[in-house]
């Protein structure tokens, strides 16, 4: 009977551990970033790619030096007061972005950086490391492409 209790109890430990509790989690059949992103209570997608307008993946091809030349303006405009290229600023520097993050999550950035600080976690930890929330621009979704293939154009 000494033994037994022990055991029993190991095998319960067991089981909680290994999923045999009730949770509020995806099925088993959904990938560690779907689980991932429900725990934020987000959508695969959003976690990945940002909260926003974009809502499917873009197809980039060459970058436009045209359009780039566009969002350089628009980018000297409107996001050089906290944002350099090269170094820290009030936010973070840009020039490696577009290998960091997806061109869904840096336009969903700039078209909803309010709700994107509120909800997704990664913008979160920007927000504790920098102490100051991104504000919304007044850019259309075209400057918001522009800005992106300047910073795609920086890259390199």
């Amino acid at each position: 009977m000494t033994k037994i209790i022990p055991t029993l109890f190991i095998v319960a430990l067991f089981v909680w551990a290994c999923g045999g509790g009730e949770k509020n989690e995806p099925s088993s059949g959904s990938s560690a970033k779907e689980k991932l992103a429900q725990r934020f209570g987000l959508t695969a997608f959003e976690y990945e790619n940002g909260i926003g307008p974009i809502k499917e993946k873009i197809e980039l091809g060459e970058i436009d030096m045209i359009k780039a030349k566009s969002g350089e303006k628009i980018f000297t405009e409107k996001c050089t007061q906290c944002h350099k290229l090269d170094e820290r600023y009030t936010g973070p520097a840009l020039r490696d972005v577009t290998s960091r993050k997806t061109p869904e999550f840096i336009l969903n950035q700039i078209l909803n950086p309010e709700e994107m600080t509120k909800r997704h976690p990664e913008v979160k930890k920007m927000l504790a490391q920098y102490a100051t929330q991104m504000t919304f621009q007044n850019v259309s979704e075209d400057d918001a492409k522009a800005i992106l293939e300047y910073l795609r154009s920086v890259n390199k």
